[in-house]
């Protein structure tokens, strides 16, 4: 954990109340985390105003959460390196080896886990 609240990113937020990603804006909010979703064509989830693009988001990032696919997230990856994240969470399905690697090599902490499991755990 980096700290108890935490500046998170969730990369492919979904407007759609029955996505993952949408429970988990919702469920990071709950738990007290600043949570900036990113979606290219929606303007606001659960509230919150959304960022467009990574690229958008001045703020220093705890933890960007994904919820793109690996294609996605391989056309993305300047802009995650941009970021800077202290971790990057890749849910089940997202995950990205090569993208992994990289983040590993520029010092950024990577876990493949699911963001609703670390926070109803206590582990996020």
């Amino acid at each position: 954990m980096v700290k108890d609240k935490q500046n998170v990113v969730v990369l492919g937020a979904s407007p759609k109340p029955n996505r993952y990603s949408n429970q988990a804006v919702r469920l990071l909010v709950q738990h007290g985390h600043h949570v900036i979703p990113v979606h290219p064509a929606v303007e606001t989830i659960e509230g919150l105003p959304v960022s467009p693009r990574l690229t958008d988001i001045t703020d220093n990032i705890d933890t960007l959460t994904v919820y793109v696919s690996e294609k996605v997230s391989s056309l993305l990856d300047n802009d995650i390196f941009q970021l800077n994240p202290a971790r990057v969470l890749f849910n089940p399905g997202t995950e990205n080896a090569s993208l992994r690697k990289k983040l590993e090599r520029h010092g950024i902490s990577v876990e493949e886990a699911c963001t609703l499991v670390l926070l109803k755990t206590g582990q996020f």
